[in-house]
C-alpha cells in the first residue's frame, strides 16, 4: 500500500503527454503542412547480462547474512490460522503484513488458507461475510494499517448488524522507532482496532507469538460464540518479520468451540403452555434458523402448533402452508424468535411530517421474546432497534432452544388442542394458497412493459434455474420461487450498506462451488458502482455465478424520499431526480462485466428477449463460468 514519494514525471505532465499522445492518433496529417524535426531517438534499453543475473540470484555472503531470517515469525502466525481450518483468505495486498501475506503464499503453499485477490477492503469483508452465510464457519479477511481499516469499516459494521464473524487480521507497525519514514508513519497507529471497536465483538494486539496463538484461537472462538460477531487481530510488522528464537517453545492452542445457549426449560415450560393455550398465536421469525437443522425445527414448532410463521428467508420453506399468513392484529399470543426489531413488527409507524406510530397488537395480547441478542449489546451504534415491552423474555438462541420448546408444547396437547389446532391450520393453509394465486395474478400486471418489470425479471430468472440445484446469493426469490431448502438463501440482517450486495455474492458463490450449484441473484445497480472490482475477484478465482442486473438507472428509494419531502413542501417533485439517479450516460453493466473477465449481455429493455438470454448464462454458469446479465427495468 506504500508509495514511492519520488517519480520520474509528476501526474499533470503525464496526462498532459499522454493527451497529446492520443490526440495524434485521431487528427489527420496533411503533407503539404510544415512537419516539425523529428525527436532524437531514445537508446534502446540494454538487458541485463548473465553475470548480472547470477549475482541477483546466488547466495548472499556472509557479512550480509544478518539482512535474512530463518523461522519467521510470520510462519508460526500461518501454522496457527491452519489450525484454525480456515480455507480462505480474502484481501488485496498490503506493506503492513508483506510478511504474512509471504508466508501464507510460499510457507503455507497459497492453500487452506488460499488468497483470494480483492480490489477493495470493503469488498474483502463482505466477501468474508457472504462466504460464513453459506458455509457457516469464517473467512479470513486482511487489511492493512489505518487506511485499510477505514476502507473496510463500512462492511464490518454491517457483518456485526447481521451478527456474522467476519475473521480480520490488521497489519501494523506499532514501534516507531521500527518504522520506516514517510508514508509508513501515516498508515501506523497505537491502537490499530479503536475506529471499529464499537462495532466488533473483540480484538487484541499480540506482542508476542505466544500471545498471538492465544489470541488468534479466542479471537475465532469469541467470533463464533452466539451472538457472532467480527473480531479483530492485528499482526504487527516486526513479530511477523522477526525470526522465531525456539519454534520448539511455542504452542497452538485447542479451538473448542463453545455451545449455543439454550433457554432455561423452566422458563421454556411456561412459554409453551402460553403457546398451547393460545386460540390465535404467531410466530415471528428473525434470524432463528442458523443451520438447515434450525429450519426443520421451526417447520416442526409451527406444525405442532398449527401456527403462521412470519418472517421467512431461511426460517420456513416459502411454500410451506404454515409459511406467511396470519395477522398480528389478529394473534393473542406472538412469539417473537431471534427478532432484530420485534417492536418494529408489532407497531405501524406514520413517516409524516410529524411522526406517529401505535401498536398494531390486539388488546391483552402477549409477546414473548426468545433472543441471544440480549446476551451482548452495545451502547453507541443503534441497531438494537426500539425497547419493546414483552410478558416473557428468555435470553438464549433461538434455534438451540427450539428442541426443549417443541418437546413442551407437544406434553401438553391434548386431543381437544389438536383438533383445534388442525381446524386452524387448514384455515392459514387455504388462506396462504390464495395468496399464491394473487401473487401469480398481479405477476401478469405489465408482463410486456419495458422498461421490464421486477416481477417479470424475477420469474423469467425462476424458469431458467428452478430444474437446476440452484442457490440465491443475493436478492432475488419471492412467493414465486419454491424455496424449500436452508441453503438455498444468504439469509438476511446488515446494516443496509450499500456496496455489500456485490462482493456478499461472490463470497456466497465461492461456498457453494464444490457442491457445483448454481448461484445466482439480482443484483441492483447502485450498490455494483461502490465496488465493481468484486467482479474481477469473481472471474479470477474461476467462480461461476449467475447476476442479472436490476437497473433501474437511480438509487430509486432516495427518488422517493426526495419526492416525499418535496410533496410535503409543495414545491412538486420534478427534481427528484438531481443527485439521485444514474443516467447521461447510462452505465453498459454487461460490458464492465466483460471487462473483468465476466461473460455479458444486455442492456436488455425487450422482455421477450430475457428468457433467452438468462438460459444461455445459465449454461455459462454451468460451465463454471461467472455471468452478468443487464437487464432495464422499471423502478421498482
Amino acid at each position: 500500500m506504500a508509495k514511492s514519494k519520488k517519480s520520474g514525471v509528476n501526474r499533470r505532465g503525464f496526462l498532459k503527454g499522454a493527451a497529446a499522445s492520443a490526440a495524434a492518433l485521431v487528427t489527420p496529417i496533411h503533407l503539404a503542412e510544415a512537419q516539425p524535426a523529428a525527436p532524437p531517438q531514445r537508446p534502446a534499453a540494454v538487458p541485463p547480462s548473465s553475470a548480472q543475473l547470477a549475482a541477483e540470484t546466488e547466495p548472499l555472503s556472509a557479512d550480509v547474512h544478518a539482512m535474512t531470517v530463518e523461522n519467521a515469525g510470520s510462519d508460526f502466525m500461518v501454522d496457527v490460522f491452519k489450525s484454525l481450518d480456515i480455507e480462505y483468505i480474502a484481501s488485496n495486498p498490503g506493506s503492513s503484513f508483506r510478511g504474512l501475506q509471504e508466508s501464507f503464499i510460499t510457507y503455507g503453499g497459497n492453500r487452506a488458507p488460499e488468497w483470494l485477490s480483492c480490489m477493495h477492503e470493503e469488498s474483502s469483508i463482505a466477501l468474508a461475510e457472504g462466504y460464513f452465510r453459506v458455509a457457516g464457519k469464517p473467512m479470513m479477511a486482511m487489511a492493512h494499517g489505518t487506511v485499510g481499516l477505514q476502507h473496510a469499516s463500512m462492511n464490518i459494521y454491517n457483518a456485526y448488524v447481521a451478527r456474522n464473524p467476519v475473521y480480520i487480521v490488521l497489519g501494523n507497525a506499532l514501534d516507531a522507532n521500527a518504522r520506516r519514514p514517510g508514508v509508513e508513519w501515516n498508515h501506523s497507529v497505537q491502537d490499530c482496532a479503536a475506529m471499529v471497536r464499537d462495532y466488533i465483538k473483540w480484538d487484541d494486539t499480540p506482542i508476542s507469538l505466544t500471545h498471538f496463538a492465544e489470541s488468534a484461537v479466542r479471537a475465532y472462538k469469541i467470533g463464533m460464540t452466539v451472538p457472532m460477531g467480527p473480531v479483530i487481530i492485528v499482526a504487527d510488522g516486526d513479530l511477523q518479520e522477526n525470526g522465531a528464537k525456539d519454534r520448539s517453545k511455542l504452542h497452538i492452542p485447542k479451538l473448542t468451540l463453545t455451545s449455543p445457549p439454550a433457554g432455561d426449560p423452566a422458563a421454556v415450560a411456561e412459554v409453551a403452555k402460553v403457546l398451547v393455550a393460545a386460540e390465535n398465536p404467531m410466530i415471528l421469525a428473525g434470524r432463528a434458523a442458523r443451520t438447515e437443522q434450525g429450519m426443520k425445527l421451526m417447520v416442526e414448532l409451527a406444525e405442532t402448533l398449527q401456527a403462521p410463521v412470519q418472517g421467512g428467508g431461511r426460517n420456513m420453506p416459502n411454500r410451506h402452508p404454515l409459511a406467511g399468513g396470519g395477522s398480528v392484529a389478529n394473534a393473542d399470543v406472538i412469539l417473537g424468535l431471534q427478532m432484530d426489531d420485534l417492536w418494529g413488527a408489532t407497531h405501524e409507524f406514520r413517516d409524516q411530517q410529524e411522526r406517529s406510530y401505535q401498536s398494531i397488537t390486539k388488546a391483552g395480547a402477549k409477546i414473548v421474546s426468545i433472543s441471544a441478542n440480549d446476551l451482548y449489546m452495545k451502547s453507541n451504534y443503534q441497531d438494537f432497534q426500539r425497547y419493546q415491552e414483552v410478558d416473557m423474555a428468555i435470553a438464549a438462541d433461538a434455534e438451540a432452544t427450539l428442541p426443549t420448546l417443541i418437546e413442551a408444547c407437544k406434553k401438553l396437547i391434548t386431543g381437544d388442542r389438536k383438533r383445534v389446532f388442525e381446524e386452524r391450520g387448514k384455515k392459514i393453509a387455504a388462506a396462504n394458497a390464495q395468496a399464491l394465486v394473487r401473487a401469480r395474478t398481479e405477476a401478469t400486471y405489465g408482463w410486456d412493459a419495458s422498461p421490464i418489470s421486477t416481477t417479470r425479471m424475477s420469474v423469467e430468472l425462476w424458469n431458467a434455474v428452478k430444474d437446476k440445484d440452484w442457490a440465491l446469493v443475493g436478492g432475488g426469490g419471492s412467493r414465486l420461487w419454491n424455496i424449500d431448502k436452508f441453503h438455498q438463501t444468504t439469509g438476511g440482517g446488515g446494516a443496509g450498506g450499500l456496496g455489500s450486495g456485490l462482493p456478499i455474492a461472490v463470497g456466497a458463490a465461492l461456498a457453494h462451488k464444490k457442491f457445483g450449484r448454481v448461484c445466482v441473484g439480482i443484483q441492483t445497480d447502485g450498490d455494483l458502482m461502490y465496488a465493481p472490482g468484486a467482479l474481477w475477484t469473481a472471474a479470477h478465482h474461476r467462480i461461476p455465478m449467475l447476476l442479472v442486473m436490476r437497473n433501474n438507472r437511480a438509487y430509486h428509494q432516495e427518488v422517493m424520499h426526495l419526492q416525499r419531502m418535496a410533496s410535503r413542501r409543495q414545491r412538486g417533485i420534478e427534481n427528484a431526480g438531481i443527485g439521485t439517479t444514474i443516467t447521461d450516460p447510462n452505465i453498459d453493466y454487461a460490458q464492465l462485466a466483460r471487462s473483468m473477465g465476466f461473460y455479458g449481455a444486455g442492456p436488455i429493455t425487450d422482455p421477450k428477449d430475457l428468457g433467452p438470454a438468462l438460459r444461455t448464462a445459465v449454461e455459462r454458469v454451468e460451465r463454471g463460468e461467472p455471468a452478468l446479465i443487464d437487464v432495464v427495468t422499471q423502478p421498482r
